[in-house]
C-alpha cells in the first residue's frame, strides 16, 4: 500500500473513532502512531474516561480480532499467555492459548498485576511470541498491544519497571472532555438503547498489515536523523534525568515520526513531525532523579526544554516537495 492510501486508510479510522468517542484528536492519533509505527501503546487515566471503551473501538474499526485481560494481583503469567493442559482422550498435554492470542490485546489496568506477571508481556511486545514451558508460540498477524493504567499515584498499584515501559512505543492520556464534548456524551448516549455506542469496520487485518509496511518508505533527511539522535541524547545530559533515552528509544523515535508522516499523507518527515511525536514517544523513558521527584518536576517539563534547547534543522526537500523550515 502506497502512503496516499495508508493516509487515507487512517483518515477513515480516525473518522469511525471520533464517530463513537469523545476525545481530543491528537490521542487518536497518537494510538495510530503507536500501531503504524509496529509497536504498542499505553493509555494513563483515571478511571472512567473511556480507556476500555477506545482499546475495543480501535480493533472493532480495523477489523481485527479482540482479547481483554483484567489485570489483578492474583493473575499469574499462564492466566496472560496460556498453558499446557492433559488431554486424557490423547493421553498427551495440549497447549491451551490464552487471551494474548488475539489481533489487539486489551491489558487493562496493567499495574495492578505483579511484576512477574507484567513481565509475561515482554516477550509477546518484543518478538510477537510467547513461550510456554519451552516451547515458543507465535501471535496472530497484526499484533498490537493496547495497555491500561491508573495514575502510578493510586492505591493498589504496582509502577511499571523502565524495561517495561521501554518497550511501548508510546504512552498517552484522553484526559477529561470540554464541557461541550461531555454534554454531547450525553446527547449521545440518549439517542441509543445500548450502553456502548457502535462502531462499524473500515479495515481488515490484511489491510492493517499494509498499512503498517507504508511508513518504511518514508524518506527521513539526514538532518533529521541527526536532529533526533541530539533530542535523545540530551535528555542523559540534563541534570534532573537520572536516565534519559536509551538507544531503543532513540529508534522508536524514528519510526514514529514516520508514522506521523503517513498520518498526513506525506512521502517525507519534517522537524514538526519530530516534536508532534516526542512527548508521546519520550517522556515516559525518562526516569528522573530522586531531588527532581521530589520537586514535582514533570518528565513532559524536561522533555519540553530539551526540545527549546536542541537547534531545530531547516530542511529543504528535493523535487517538488514543500521545503519544512524551523520556526
Amino acid at each position: 500500500m502506497d502512503i496516499p492510501d495508508a493516509g487515507a486508510a487512517c483518515t477513515d479510522v480516525l473518522d469511525a473513532l471520533r464517530g463513537s468517542i469523545i476525545a481530543d484528536d491528537d490521542f487518536f492519533e497518537d494510538i495510530l502512531v503507536g500501531l503504524l509505527s509496529g509497536g504498542h501503546v499505553l493509555i494513563e487515566d483515571v478511571p472512567g474516561t473511556g480507556k476500555t471503551l477506545t482499546a475495543r473501538s480501535v480493533a472493532t474499526a480495523l477489523g481485527l480480532s479482540f482479547s481483554r485481560v483484567q489485570f489483578t494481583p492474583d493473575l499469574l503469567p499462564s492466566d496472560v499467555t496460556g498453558t499446557n493442559v492433559f488431554d486424557e482422550s490423547a493421553g498427551e498435554f495440549e497447549f491451551s492459548e490464552g487471551p494474548i492470542f488475539a489481533n489487539v490485546v486489551l491489558a487493562d489496568e496493567i499495574n495492578r498485576a505483579p511484576p512477574k506477571t507484567q513481565a509475561a508481556l515482554l516477550e509477546a511486545m518484543e518478538e510477537e511470541q510467547v513461550t510456554v514451558d519451552g516451547d515458543t508460540y507465535a501471535l496472530p498477524e497484526p499484533f498490537f498491544l493496547v495497555a491500561t493504567q491508573n495514575p502510578v499515584e493510586s492505591e493498589g498499584n504496582f509502577p511499571l519497571p523502565e524495561a517495561q515501559l521501554d518497550r511501548f512505543n508510546v504512552k498517552t492520556s484522553m484526559g477529561y472532555p470540554e464541557l461541550d464534548g461531555e454534554i454531547e456524551l450525553l446527547r449521545r448516549r440518549a439517542g441509543r438503547v445500548e450502553q456502548d455506542p457502535s462502531i462499524d469496520p473500515v479495515l481488515d487485518a490484511d489491510s492493517v498489515v499494509d498499512v503498517r509496511g507504508a511508513p518504511e518508505s518514508v524518506r527521513v533527511d539526514d538532518d533529521l536523523l541527526e536532529y533526533m539522535a541530539r533530542l535523545t541524547r540530551a535528555t542523559r545530559e540534563d541534570r534532573r534525568v537520572d536516565v534519559g533515552v536509551s538507544p531503543r528509544g532513540t529508534q522508536r523515535l524514528f519510526e514514529a515520526t514516520r508514522a506521523a508522516a503517513v498520518l498526513a499523507g506525506r512521502e517525507f518527515v519534517t522537524p514538526d513531525d519530530v516534536k508532534r511525536v516526542a512527548a508521546p514517544v519520550l517522556a515516559h523513558r525518562l526516569v528522573l532523579t530522586p531531588d527532581a521527584k521530589v520537586d514535582d518536576v514533570a518528565k513532559s517539563d524536561v522533555l519540553q526544554a530539551v526540545l527549546d534547547r536542541v537547534e531545530v534543522p531547516t530542511v529543504q526537500q528535493g523535487g517538488s516537495d514543500a521545503g519544512a523550515a524551523a520556526e
